[in-house]
């Protein structure tokens, strides 16, 4: 059970609500570029979730702005209304992040899709937040240029949904997140003001409000233009895949590689069942029975690179390696990560229903906990497949279960949120670039105390005060999320001997 502070109880409680009316479908139709409104039912579920699926809300309304000034509209109305809104990207999100609310609407970005300019000399481009994270490196491409972070979920998602979640990506050991790569945005308030926050350069005068926007799951505003960083590509890379006989080794690898001085572009790494899942989806070349693989990226100046990937593979083979494959070319570069990427989809080989986790822990415990994990699989009656972030300890634990088997849902589903919690008791996070939406705001209490959380409400509340930005998210609600009662505050109407308790 959890005890809140009085004052943390008041900043996340409930304020009142409008409803969403014919009046005021209106008023944001005539803000908005035609076709930038949907109302009827079965297109509305279209947008009940993101790729957390377990969890459905229809919104009563979606609208789907073109430039910053509709969204700014559309949010004036809302603040004037009190009707809540929750920004949508691409809906890739693994943490309910984008859940909407059942009396609320939906603020579609998916047509702002422009790159805006793009600077090479310094090195940046400014866009709108439903570009695709891939699409930023393809528009700059021919200028030897591109955008690092890389989630797997490359090809669709969004770089608004990356700033929101402050997503990393398989080269963020190396690269930093989101954060490190984004130089400013354009941010309408909750109450619609259209603000500048960064700027050309990262070194800015007074409070990083930039910072705190990023990676705050849209519950503080809604960003509608970044001006992102560009780095040059490396001169020259090189990637390996090496086995090993169990997970821990692998591991210890790792730890070896980091204390050796290196630092790869990626390490990631895939246990047995994450290989079978790759392999029967795209073939990428994986040894089938490995009980662990590591897949190894340099990259960098040419001579660097080549001295330090020999290094690498003798540190894997003194880890008990049994097997090194190297990529010879760059198209089987891309077919090594072709497998890694495809691994969360994978899944449906070899499941039909799955959860996906996100946890951190530190890198020197990644065998003890994988090992928990293993266990607490066993004991729960339910396969774990894993598939993660090595280089710096960030778990995604995918728990196979099948809905049509009674229970087995919220089984899965109780497993996934045991392990997230494991992570914490290891001295890691509950979350590495997934988020913590609807999903795992309980566990918030497993990792804050009354008074962190306390804080993050009171900031929050000076962005938000009416508590229409993506409400429910993040912060633990005290009713839903094992409140502790305190002791009896009489009512001040008691008090007064006006009412009696009864």
């Amino acid at each position: 059970m959890t005890t809140y502070t009085e004052e943390y109880r008041e900043l996340v409680a409930e304020t009142p609500r409008g409803a969403v009316t014919a009046a005021f479908r209106e008023e944001v139709a005539a803000v908005v570029s035609p076709g930038g409104l949907i109302s009827e039912p079965a297109q509305l579920h279209t947008y009940e979730c993101d790729g957390l699926t377990g969890y459905r809300v229809t919104p009563a309304l979606v609208v789907l702005p073109a430039t910053t000034e509709e969204v700014a509209a559309v949010v004036r109305l809302c603040a004037r209304h009190r009707i809540p809104f929750v920004a949508r990207g691409a809906g890739t999100g693994l943490s309910g992040g984008a859940l909407p609310v059942a009396d609320g609407i939906v603020i579609g970005l998916a047509r702002m899709r422009k790159m805006l300019s793009v600077d090479v000399d310094n090195q940046r481009a400014v866009v709108q937040p439903g570009v695709t994270n891939a699409g930023i490196s393809a528009a700059v491409g021919g200028h030897d240029l591109y955008f690092a972070p890389d989630p797997s979920s490359q090809i669709v998602c969004t770089i608004g949904g990356n700033v929101a979640e402050n997503s990393g990506g398989a080269h963020c050991l190396k690269y930093g997140f989101t954060t490190n790569h984004v130089l400013a945005l354009t941010f309408v308030t909750p109450d619609g003001d259209v603000v500048t926050l960064g700027g050309d350069s990262t070194d800015q005068l007074g409070p990083d409000l930039r910072a705190v926007v990023l990676g705050s799951e849209g519950t503080l505003g809604i960003v509608t233009e970044i001006t992102v960083r560009l780095l040059r590509r490396p001169e020259a890379v090189r990637t390996l895949v090496a086995d090993f006989p169990d997970a821990e080794q692998a591991g210890n690898a790792v730890s070896d590689l980091v204390a050796a001085g290196i630092v790869p572009a990626a390490v990631e790494m895939l246990d047995e069942l994450a290989i079978e899942a790759c392999e029967k989806a795209v073939q990428a070349g994986y040894t089938l029975g490995s009980p662990a693989a590591l897949v190894v990226e340099l990259d960098g100046v040419e001579a660097e690179v080549e001295e330090e990937f020999e290094r690498v593979q003798e540190i894997c083979r003194r880890n008990a390696s049994t097997h090194i494959r190297i990529a010879g070319d760059p198209v089987e570069r891309a077919k090594v990560w072709k497998g890694r990427k495809a691994a969360f989809a994978a899944m449906g080989r070899i499941s039909p229903d799955y959860f996906v986790q996100d946890g951190v822990i530190p890198r020197t415990k990644l065998g003890s906990t994988l090992t928990r994990i293993r266990e607490m699989s066993d004991a729960a009656g339910l396969r774990v497949a894993n598939v993660f972030h090595a280089g710096d300890g960030n778990l995604h634990p995918l728990v196979l279960y099948d809905a049509a088997v009674p229970g087995q849902a919220e089984q899965a589903e109780h497993l996934a949120t045991a392990i997230v919690e494991l992570c914490v008791e290891q001295g890691g996070s509950i979350t590495g670039e997934h988020g913590v939406g609807s999903d795992k705001a309980c566990s918030m209490v497993k990792m804050f105390g009354p008074d962190d959380l306390t804080v993050m409400a009171r900031i929050r509340a000076a962005f938000d005060p009416q508590g229409l930005c993506n409400p429910g998210k993040v912060l633990p609600t005290p009713r839903l999320c094992g409140e502790r009662p305190g002791p009896y505050r009489p009512h001040p109407l008691e008090s007064a001997g006006i009412i009696e308790r009864l």
